[in-house]
């Protein structure tokens, strides 16, 4: 126990400090965050990640404290990792772990990133609903994550503690994970609407709080004439709370279909969601292109969803996380390239400059 809480303590000391530096430095003036940018961005989350993959590919086994044959076997049966090992060969039987266990690290990251893009487009609709300035979007952006990691970390650990008390929840997932895409497939071509008069997170808040009327720059929270208000802002980060809950739904199930061991789900989720804000700047832009992306999820979510309804069948078979590897890169990769051989023609259609709500971007701020 000594060695997880060391192991994971580490990870969120890491996570707490990158936060911080970013706040410090890329968050520390309101700007719209250009191409150049979100690609440098990008790149340092992917870095991060890839080298969170090399530590557990040698450093794996710090993570449950594994010193003994005894420790390995009790913990991938816990976990139920899909790997044979040897009594007679300790240090071998340690090395096919770590190779696993970073494999299904880097298996799940690709899912959950993947399944982010879908939550871009939904972004992309809330700030244009609201008519949010782009120097705005990251600090909303940063602000949602921080919310995210803590939704995640209690969603992972109370998923991994249902399944280690409840086995066969992992089929309940499995059917829901089917149902999913099915209708994700059904529903590909239908167009996504944003209300912001009548979303139901903008009439929670407004029953309860005092919502100003007008954008005031950054702010989140304003006073005026003694009275405290949550501005139209604060609104748009509730709302992309609210979007993330409903997405981790769909992704957190997924990637215990690639591994049961909590930490690897918490750990490939954490980079996936910490890479979503400059992966937004660098597709907010372009994603329409992408217009078989849908499908390639759909197709995504049932595959996950059948692995998981015929685990115990497909490991009969041999089919290891190496394998769901494959199948989910050559999804995602067929899907992109569809798009840009076959492009989408799109039809021009005119844009309000202001929500229904009559948030104005321009309007001028309250005087203090």
């Amino acid at each position: 126990m000594s060695g997880e809480v060391i192991f994971f303590g580490g990870f969120l000391l890491f996570i707490i400090l990158i936060l911080s530096v970013d706040l410090g430095l890329f968050n520390n003036k309101d700007h719209a965050v250009g191409l150049k940018e979100a690609a440098v961005m990008s790149a340092i989350w992917v870095s991060f990640a890839v080298g969170f993959y090399f530590l557990l590919l040698t450093e794996g086994h710090r993570l449950h404290g594994i010193e003994n044959f005894e420790q390995l076997a009790f913990i991938t049966k816990k976990h139920l990792h899909n790997i044979h090992l040897n009594p007679l060969d300790f240090s071998g039987s340690l090395l096919v772990y770590k190779q696993n266990l970073a494999l299904e690290f880097l298996t799940g990251y690709l899912i959950e990133y993947a399944l982010s893009v879908d939550n871009i487009f939904v972004m992309v609709l809330i700030f244009t609903a609201f008519s949010v300035e782009p120097k705005y979007y990251h600090r909303v952006l940063f602000w949602g994550i921080i919310g995210a990691l803590i939704m995640r970390f209690l969603f992972i650990f109370l998923g991994a503690t249902l399944i280690n008390q409840f086995g066969w929840i992992l089929y309940l997932f499995g059917a829901f994970l089917v149902y999913t895409g099915i209708m994700m497939f059904i529903n590909r071509n239908e167009e996504e609407k944003i209300d912001p008069e009548n979303h139901k997170v903008v009439k929670f808040a407004s029953k309860y709080f005092s919502v100003y009327p007008r954008f005031s720059g950054n702010k989140f929270f304003l006073k005026k004439d003694h009275k405290k208000y949550i501005t139209p802002l604060f609104l748009v980060l509730l709302i992309i709370e609210f979007t993330d809950l409903i997405f981790a739904v769909d992704s957190i199930p997924a990637i215990f279909s690639v591994t049961k061991d909590p930490y690897i789900v918490f750990f490939s989720n954490i980079f996936a969601i910490l890479g979503l804000r400059s992966m937004f700047f660098l597709l907010v832009n372009i994603i329409h292109k992408f217009h078989y992306l849908k499908v390639g999820l759909s197709v995504l979510l049932v595959f996950i969803g059948v692995k998981m309804l015929a685990h115990d069948w497909l490991k009969n078979l041999g089919f290891t996380t190496a394998h769901s590897l494959l199948v989910i890169v050559f999804i995602l990769t067929a899907s992109v390239v569809a798009s840009l051989v076959f492009p989408k023609k799109r039809k021009r259609k005119g844009s309000s400059a202001k929500g229904s709500l009559g948030l104005d971007p321009g309007a001028p701020e309250p005087r203090k």
